[in-house]
């Protein structure tokens, strides 16, 4: 290894990174046979927990583009999943909701996604999963604490 780069076997960092992609492959695979995307599903999820969320607020939250949001809102609408006002109600936001048919849909995507992270989880005590949520959280604090 190069003083200037990294150790691929001891960055925490690149550990996390292949976490979160096995993780989001894992999910994808249970998702897909319910016509979903990870992105379908995080919009779902959204807006089940926080109706009403503007596009650009559900794409912070899904960590996409508001481009991309856009497209997703455009066909969850088409699709039946989600519905949006013809005009916005302050400002140029259209707040989406949830259709019934989105919310049935939702209830087998959290089902698949909640047996992921049983699995995932499966190898640790509450104790470790608890100390991990905690460690998680104090990183992400850390990093957006210092100008993130």
């Amino acid at each position: 290894m190069s003083q200037d780069g990294v150790d691929l076997g001891t960055s925490l960092g690149y550990l996390l990174k292949e976490a979160s992609s096995v993780l989001r492959a894992a999910m994808e695979e249970v998702l897909r046979p319910l016509g979903m995307s990870v992105t379908h599903y995080s919009c779902l999820e959204l807006l089940a927990q926080r109706p009403g969320l503007s596009n650009s607020e559900l794409a912070r939250g899904a960590f996409v583009t508001r481009q991309s949001m856009n497209v997703l809102l455009q066909a969850l609408e088409r699709d039946g999943y989600v519905t949006r006002p013809e005009q916005a109600p302050v400002g140029k936001a259209l707040p989406a909701q949830l259709t019934p048919r989105g919310r049935r849909s939702l209830a087998k995507a959290s089902a698949a996604v909640r047996a992921v992270e049983v699995r995932m989880l499966a190898g640790m005590t509450e104790a470790e999963q608890a100390g991990a949520f905690r460690i998680l959280r104090s990183m992400i604090g850390s990093l957006r604490d210092d100008g993130a």
